[in-house]
């Protein structure tokens, strides 16, 4: 896949998440274009797998592409970038009572903070979360009223 194809597959992944959910996660924008395999991913956040980059199916170089490609199009459509902790799914505790340890994920091989931070990133677009909520709020009420009459 060329450099032109793949900021049309990332645009387009951001473009659909947005509209899904009112946010893009670069995690599965890697998902949606074919990057990183979905048991992979979960490989990952069970902790079995020591960084994500490590089970992408393209090269650094191609990755950091994707990675500017996603915030060049979070700027290009005004999305508010929002920090996201990830940490590792599936932890209990020996004796199975209390808070479960928090384990923090990594993703990349350096460790970079400047790095890890860009792919915990999301970008949120709050017109479409404000539109989102006006339609949950809306079919709910609509609901509402029809159990109302039954």
């Amino acid at each position: 896949m060329n450099d032109k194809e793949l900021i049309g597959k990332v645009h387009n992944a951001m473009y659909q998440q947005c509209q899904r959910r009112g946010y893009a996660a670069p995690v599965d924008v890697l998902m949606d274009i074919g990057v990183l395999p979905k048991k992979k991913y979960e490989d990952w956040r069970f902790g079995r797998v020591p960084f994500l980059e490590s089970v992408c199916t393209v090269n650094l170089r191609k990755l950091s592409f994707i990675m500017s490609q996603m915030r060049a199009y979070a700027k290009k459509a005004d999305l508010k970038p929002s920090f996201c902790y990830y940490k590792q799914w599936g932890m209990k505790k020996p004796t199975g009572q209390g808070h479960k340890p928090v384990i923090p994920l990594r993703f990349s091989k350096s460790g970079s903070p400047e790095i890890e931070k860009m792919y915990a990133t999301h970008y949120v677009d709050h017109k479409r979360v404000s539109q989102l909520k006006a339609e949950t709020a809306e079919a709910t009420n609509h609901n509402l009223t029809t159990e109302g009459q039954s």
